[in-house]
């Protein structure tokens, strides 16, 4: 009997053709064909081994006696909102996100669109393990191309979502990925005047130096705002008018402010604990409820299916707006806050003037053995220290420690008015972090 392919946080995902092998993607679908049924839609970004990936993918479902509809290159958005309207038992996206070129991954959706419970993603994972009788005549199941389903996608958003931007001048950075086609598409149809970056993938220049991890490099001068989308089009980050950019937790907080003075804020707003402070903050000072999760967009989905929010996400530009879509959606939030731009009248960094960033301190401590993070973050010593650091911080600050759950580091994270006493509370705490990292070996301070 076979290992069984282990899902991470979000799939399963590694160096393609080594960690994640075309094997492996035919045990996946022939797993994903026993767990779901049929149909199952498969999309995927522009990465070289997109193609290699998915055709393996839709050979094990379809050996596994389940019918696969091809959505070619498409957002992982797009993938979870075509599931329910074309009447799917599930999806599978191939993809690695923000991750360079020679990654991939591989990731399931329900017939819902949303992302898998826990529960399920270990039936298919032991699913893998498994031999089992193989269909044949016509008991194997087909495999079609949908070649329109960019402009379903598309056409969809546009039917919850048309900003009125006429003469609105937009740069639009589509990071050589999923986005390059769709986005073009559905800002096409504003009569805003439009520029494009990253909208020629060539397989291996995803992600490289453009889009929402190299935001920075964006030249906005002479547009009113530009939206810079991942590799899979499910995050996006804005840069206003000046130059600044606009992360997840500012666009997460001015849209909340704008369904909130239109009675629309239902269920409050669902965030990470890696948000700014300023973030909850600016929540306090609007009186607008929130939930805190731990890191990872399902976690935030989960909550915000709960409390029946209106909107949540992470700071990295992962944004879901329940009232449109089930999962993140880098085209829908980008579209959403053009919105807020057009009926305001307000430019983007007057807009986000809804809340101030504190600054922020980030050191990732390694501690001796692998397994021992959590251990470490919790010994004596370590509460010790974090209890002198929030007296010192007050109501001006916080601390936050998390232990990896894939690698032997503790994350010592901490936010504060004053920049220089948030440097020297997060040296002092990751000080005695690594002490009780090198001392745990020994049975001290654990």
């Amino acid at each position: 009997m076979k290992e069984p392919i282990a899902f991470g946080t979000d799939g399963v995902r590694g160096v393609a053709n080594r960690d994640l092998t075309p094997e492996d993607a035919l045990r996946l679908g022939r797993a994903a064909a026993r767990a779901f049924g049929g149909p199952i839609l498969i999309g995927r970004d522009t990465r070289l081994s997109g193609g290699m990936l998915s055709g393996a993918l839709a050979a094990g479902i379809a050996s596994g006696g389940a019918r696969v509809i091809d959505l070619g290159v498409l957002p992982t958005p797009g993938v979870a909102a075509l599931a329910p309207k074309l009447g799917a038992a599930a999806a599978g996206v191939v993809s690695a996100s923000h991750n360079p070129y020679p990654d991939n991954g591989i990731k399931f959706f329900s017939g819902e669109g949303r992302k898998l419970a826990e529960a399920k993603e270990r039936e298919v994972a032991l699913l893998t393990a498994e031999d089992f009788d193989r269909p044949t005549g016509d008991g194997v199941g087909g495999v079609e191309v949908l070649p329109d389903a960019a402009e379903l996608y598309v056409e969809g958003v546009l039917e919850r979502l048309r900003p009125a931007a006429e003469g609105v001048k937009v740069l639009l950075d589509c990071a050589n990925g999923a986005a390059f086609e769709v986005a073009p598409m559905a800002f096409g149809t504003l009569c805003a005047e439009l520029t494009f970056s990253g909208v020629q993938p060539t397989g291996t220049n995803i992600n490289e130096g453009c889009g929402s991890t190299h935001v920075e490099k964006l030249d906005v001068a002479g547009h009113d705002v530009a939206f810079a989308f991942d590799g899979d089009a499910d995050r996006v980050l804005a840069v206003d008018e000046t130059g600044s950019v606009v992360d997840g937790d500012k666009i997460i907080a001015i849209l909340a402010r704008d369904l909130m003075r239109r009675g629309a804020l239902a269920g409050g707003v669902v965030v990470t604990v890696m948000s700014n402070l300023g973030f909850f903050k600016a929540m306090d000072r609007l009186r607008v409820p929130y939930e805190v999760t731990p890191v990872g967009d399902k976690h935030v989905a989960e909550a915000m299916g709960r409390l029946g929010a209106a909107v949540g996400g992470e700071q990295s530009g992962h944004v879901i707006l329940s009232e449109h879509v089930t999962t993140g959606d880098g085209l829908v939030t980008a579209l959403a806050l053009l919105d807020v731009m057009v009926r305001s009248g307000e430019p983007l960094s007057e807009l986000a003037r809804v809340m101030e960033v504190y600054p922020q301190t980030l050191i990732n401590v390694k501690v001796e053995e692998s397994g021992a993070a959590k251990a470490v973050a919790g010994s004596a010593s370590v509460e010790r220290a974090v209890y002198e650091a929030e007296k010192r911080l007050g109501g001006e600050g916080r601390i936050l420690l998390r232990p990896s759950g894939t690698e032997p580091v503790v994350r010592v994270m901490v936010e504060h008015m004053d920049e220089a006493v948030c440097r020297e509370v997060c040296a002092e705490v990751a000080e005695a972090v690594s002490d009780a990292g090198v001392n745990s070996d020994r049975g001290v301070g654990v």
